[in-house]
């Protein structure tokens, strides 16, 4: 018990502190409030606490993957999915192209889903977890598609 609270508690910070540090390191800037957005864009104050609840689910997830199958494809997925993650910012932000954004979160769109179709079966909690982060990388998609289609 002692040792899967160190594996959620390390799973927390790790997702958490690199996901805000992308966030810090590649903010939307001069470059993002110029572009032509959808009227369903939110406004930036919301992306904040929302990636940061969402981190922490998806670590939750994570470690719960980890302690079950550390090595399994649900772990490969999960690792995946996170990757694609951490690399959006940079390459929608850092190098200002919604073409390769859209390159990177279509494939995590479908990590995540796959993440949560394997699970269903093997960790409820972990696929419910992933629900509100496939929803909101599913609109992100769509904001994503929309803000490369008007510029």
């Amino acid at each position: 018990m002692k040792n899967a609270l160190v594996v959620y508690l390390v799973f927390i910070a790790v997702v958490v502190t690199c996901g805000a540090l992308i966030g810090i390191n590649n903010v939307p800037g001069d470059w993002y409030q110029s572009l032509n957005k959808p009227p369903f864009n939110p406004p930036n104050w919301i992306f904040g606490p929302v990636w940061t609840t969402l981190y922490v689910m998806i670590a939750i997830a994570g470690a719960r993957t980890w302690l079950r199958s550390r090595m399994g494809g649900r772990m490969q997925l999960w690792g995946s999915q996170m990757l694609l993650n951490f690399l959006w910012s940079p390459m929608f932000f850092g190098m200002q192209s919604p073409a390769a954004g859209l390159i990177i979160i279509v494939p995590m769109l479908i990590c995540i889903i796959a993440f949560i179709i394997l699970t269903s079966r093997r960790d409820r909690l972990s696929m419910l977890l992933f629900i509100p982060y496939a929803a909101w990388v599913g609109f992100a998609t769509l904001l994503n598609a929309s803000i490369l289609y008007l510029n």
